[in-house]
């Protein structure tokens, strides 16, 4: 089986909550569309435990972008000994108050093999992922496509044409593809119901784990929805 979840933003026992839920096994194969850190204090053991699994890929959020930035400065900083310069304060001190502060907590708590590996696996994430589920064709992607036309070359763009500006749900984008995208949370507040939603060939299933909400997951063969 195929599943796709999103934004799980540090909730490392809501996901094995999910794995356990959907009884996921060496043959499925899981997709989470970023924002894996941030706001939750697992967001190192979520890195070391999907690090591991040959069956779990993961397209780059926002914040697992910026944590890349600031978590390899602050290495390249101990490492050094050089002090921070005031505009990597003013970005950090920005970053730890949206969610960040936990994930460099974790970080500095482990040891020089574990800090390098965790960055070498946020800088290997992806920017979109384009698969085939039961003759269905899909593009995931963390929030949206910056200046989409049905022919745009997705090798082309930057890492912030993925999550600069949130998925139209409303718009038909392809003709042929469904659009999978996370980043915008369906939760109460956003007038949302915290349940996946389904919009004009495009799914969000941001359903606001740590962010008032739940962590949602989808099982592309049978749309079957799970909810942690």
């Amino acid at each position: 089986m195929t599943y796709v979840t999103s934004n799980i933003h540090g909730d490392y026992e809501s996901f094995k909550a999910l794995l356990e839920t959907i009884k996921f096994k060496d043959t499925d194969v899981m997709y989470i569309l970023g924002d894996i850190v941030d706001y939750g204090e697992g967001g190192m053991e979520l890195i070391n435990d999907i690090s591991m699994r040959y069956n779990v890929y993961c397209v780059v959020g926002e914040h697992d972008f910026l944590a890349l930035r600031m978590l390899s400065g602050f290495s390249k900083m101990l490492e050094s000994g050089d002090r921070p310069t005031p505009e990597f304060i003013s970005e950090m001190t920005e970053w730890s108050a949206d969610g960040g502060a936990v994930t460099l907590a974790a970080f500095r708590e482990l040891d020089e093999d574990g800090r390098e590996g965790v960055i070498d696996y946020l800088s290997d994430m992806a920017l979109y992922e384009e698969i085939t589920v039961g003759g269905q064709d899909y593009l995931l992607v963390h929030a949206g496509i910056a200046n989409f036309t049905p022919n745009i070359d997705l090798d082309s763009l930057s890492p912030e044409d993925f999550f600069g500006v949130a998925l139209d749900l409303s718009k038909k984008h392809y003709d042929d593809k469904i659009i999978i995208v996370g980043h915008n949370p369906t939760t109460a507040d956003n007038g949302g119901e915290d349940r996946i939603f389904y919009g004009n060939n495009s799914i969000d299933v941001d359903c606001g784990a740590m962010r008032g909400g739940r962590l949602g997951c989808i099982c592309l063969e049978n749309k079957k929805e799970f909810y942690i």
